[in-house]
């Protein structure tokens, strides 16, 4: 069997292994274990060939004429399926510490649903063009729907109804409709260097077939398409972690980068002055979603806010369109992914073994947590774009490509949100090293724990997740060359 399909199986038997040990707990989370490691190796085997030029692909069927449901390997989609693949591992180490430590219900539910999910993201990184694409994207929605309500109260099934809500409404009426308007204008729906749109459309019906895409791809959580995310915060944190870091939004920013250069091409939109609104819109997005959560005392409603910013710099850094600017935006995909999975997982130790929520309830908490709030430092420094760590490399590209277009809307944005980014982060990791704790806090009713000051650190596998994390975010400003590499390919860079 090709390669390819292999990687989008992979996960899908997993799953099936999963329901079937699903009453032996240490096998079913083996079987987890072992069906990321087999799905990571499949897609890193991959690097070498993609690296040197090569553009693995398979063909199944025609849908209809010159629609075919196919994959092909292209470098933006080989960096979103290696970040996807690389941190399923380590989430699911971190997985089994928090649904144990917290004694989590349908718990064989929930790996099931993540292995699935999984393999729609590699179906959405591997897609060989918009309808395949398509396809896995309503598939990742749909997976992840029930991670969200897992907890299957009140709040998660209102939180869930506006997720599952804005993602598939928004799919259906803008995505969709923009995926037919391109086949009806281009007869294609592939995905080419250099876009398919030349030629074959102008004028205002640039922007307007930008807009369906862009407000369309709902995950991406352009303003106001955003309320599903922070909606989503109801859901256990290791789904936290999958929705901000592993597959959710990343498939949103990786759609919205793959649009605007193989669909689009970066030299129609440059002369197009109708599609000049993207740019704005998404640094709008950028300071608002700051200053929103500038004001937020729920550390995961803070973080959710802060991946709405996040991931609307990899949406305005491709919409500056120049070549360095759209590597920032790649590289931030993988950035991005690594600072945020560290800091919602630190959010998720502290209520594992503090059950705190609050910001104004984490002073002193290093103390007792250093592990944990050095990995929170280091992953909020990552937001902020400080070296060491990968985020100051994504940033420093979306600089250079803004100065390059002399985008000064664009370096003002990067400027003011980095101050603020600064704002909402700094502040937790000073009280929680140099502050007092405050010992009137008490754990919340119906865990069984004693007064949250007795605690420690979380339990180890939720410990050894974040710290790999956290060293993955500072690895990365040093090992940058091959996502760089990548980056180079995606905008036309020699192999």
């Amino acid at each position: 069997m090709n390669p390819l399909l292999w990687i989008l199986a992979t996960p899908l038997i997993g799953g099936i292994g999963i329901a079937l040990a699903g009453r032996q707990p240490n096998v079913r989370e083996g079987v987890t274990l072992v069906t990321a490691g087999a799905l990571m190796w499949q897609v890193w085997s991959l690097l070498p060939e993609v690296l040197a030029g090569g553009r693995p692909s398979v063909t199944l069927f025609e849908v209809v004429p010159d629609v075919p449901f196919a994959f092909a390997v292209e470098p933006l989609g080989m960096l979103f399926a290696a970040v996807a693949s690389g941190l399923w591992i380590i989430n699911s180490i971190y997985s089994i510490g928090y649904m144990r430590g917290n004694r989590e219900h349908k718990q064989t539910r929930f790996y099931i649903c993540f292995a699935i999910s999984l393999a729609a993201a590699m179906g959405i990184a591997f897609a060989g063009n918009l309808f395949t694409l398509f396809v896995f994207y309503e598939a990742l929605t749909l997976s992840t729907y029930p991670l969200v309500t897992h907890n299957e109260n009140t709040e998660a099934r209102r939180g869930g109804r506006t997720y599952i809500g804005i993602l598939i409404s928004t799919s259906i009426a803008l995505l969709l409709t923009a995926i037919v308007w391109t086949w009806v204008l281009t007869g294609t729906t592939d995905f080419r260097p250099g876009g398919i749109l030349t030629g074959a459309i102008e004028g205002p019906e640039i922007g307007l077939l930008l807009f369906l895409f862009m407000f369309g791809i709902g995950k991406a959580a352009l303003m106001p398409i955003h309320r599903w995310l922070p909606a989503a915060m109801v859901a256990p944190t290791p789904v936290s972690a999958l929705l901000h870091a592993v597959a959710v939004v990343k498939a949103g920013v990786f759609t919205v980068v793959k649009v605007i250069v193989y669909v689009f091409g970066i030299d129609l939109l440059a002369n197009a002055p109708s599609a000049e609104w993207l740019l704005y819109a998404s640094g709008a997005s950028i300071i608002i979603a700051s200053l929103i959560a500038l004001r937020q005392d729920n550390l995961k409603r803070r973080l959710a806010y802060s991946t709405v910013s996040q991931l609307s710099y990899v949406t305005m850094a491709a919409a500056i369109l120049a070549p360095l600017s759209i590597m920032g935006a790649t590289l931030h995909i993988a950035a991005h992914a690594l600072g945020k999975i560290t800091l919602f997982f630190a959010a998720g130790s502290i209520y594992t073994a503090a059950h705190k929520k609050k910001v104004s309830e984490l002073d002193g908490i290093g103390r007792r947590m250093p592990w944990t709030m050095a990995a929170f430092a280091i992953g909020a420094l990552s937001m902020v774009g400080v070296p060491p760590t990968a985020g100051f490399i994504s940033k420093w590209y979306m600089l250079l490509g803004a100065y390059d277009r002399q985008a000064w809307f664009a370096i003002g944005v990067i400027t003011l949100s980095t101050l603020l980014n600064a704002a909402y982060f700094l502040p937790i990791v000073y009280a929680a090293f140099f502050k007092k704790e405050k010992r009137n806090h008490h754990s919340d009713a119906g865990h069984g724990h004693g007064p949250d000051h007795d605690h420690g650190e979380a339990p180890l596998p939720i410990v050894l997740a974040l710290s790999a994390t956290a060293f993955g975010t500072v690895a990365l400003f040093f090992l940058a060359e091959g996502p760089l590499a990548l980056a180079r390919q995606v905008v036309g860079g020699t192999p």
